[in-house]
């Protein structure tokens, strides 16, 4: 699994307005997971766009890197209670924020919506191409793959990245170019953490999508002319019935 990467800063600012410096120290977690042996603290200090010195808790003190970090960092080094304070940051500071950040955020997961379609290629190397719409998930990590009569395809395969929606969830793309083979299956398998097992949508050539759209719209279209020509018969009968004839004598 990737590293993450949170960044728990508590910044604090010295700002000298007449002469307009900005001194500040942040403090960064590091961590693949919630085991202290996954997690690095790293405490940095800033004058401007500078680092002057930082602690990281993988090598146990303070480093310079400019005349006066180094000297703030020999300072530093020589304090016993200024080192144990911050050695002590990466459990009492990154691992308490780490476990309310997984739980409240990595440990969610939503499942991905699959729409699998056709589309027709002008140019004629391949008569169909498959396109696996996958949107909606999270978190970003998923696979998307190709399977031919029960064999996974990878010719022919294109596929986007996990694309952000901007609003959590996650977007991606494949696509398949092929020849049609009489009686074959061709299914869309989609793998996400929010899955208790693999989502395999498989493809109906059947009937083409724009096919069964005609046929949805010109049944819709017949219901709805047969029920207005049911409340015009309705509304005729009951005018109808409230009418008085009146004999006409024509001798």
């Amino acid at each position: 699994m990737a590293s993450s990467r949170l960044v728990l800063c508590l910044i604090f600012i010295s700002l000298q307005a007449a002469g307009g410096y900005l001194y500040y120290f942040v403090n960064n977690c590091n961590f693949n997971s919630s085991q202290l042996d996954d997690i690095e603290y790293i405490e940095s200090y800033h004058c401007n766009k500078v680092e002057l010195l930082s602690f990281s808790s993988k090598m146990g003190h303070f480093v310079g890197y400019t005349e006066f970090g180094i000297y703030q960092a020999e300072y530093f080094n020589n304090q016993s209670d200024i080192l144990n304070s911050r050695r002590q940051q990466k459990e009492a500071f990154c691992q308490h924020n780490i476990n309310i950040f997984t739980k409240a955020i990595l440990d969610k997961s939503v499942e991905p919506n699959v729409t699998l379609w056709a589309v027709t290629l002008p140019d004629g190397r391949h008569p169909n191409m498959l396109v696996c719409s996958v949107y909606d998930f999270y978190p970003p990590q998923i696979s998307v793959n190709w399977f031919r009569d029960g064999h996974k395809v990878t010719a022919d395969v294109t596929s986007t990245d996990e694309l952000p929606d901007a609003d959590w969830y996650y977007q991606i793309e494949s696509r398949l170019e092929y020849t049609p083979r009489s009686g074959e299956t061709i299914s869309c398998v989609v793998e996400h953490i929010s899955l208790k097992q693999p989502l395999v949508i498989t493809w109906d050539p059947s009937m083409p999508e724009s096919e069964r759209n005609k046929i949805v719209i010109g049944a819709s279209g017949l219901i709805l002319g047969l029920t207005l020509s049911l409340a015009g018969f309705i509304y005729y009968k009951k005018k109808a019935g409230g009418r008085t004839l009146v004999p006409t004598d024509i001798s």
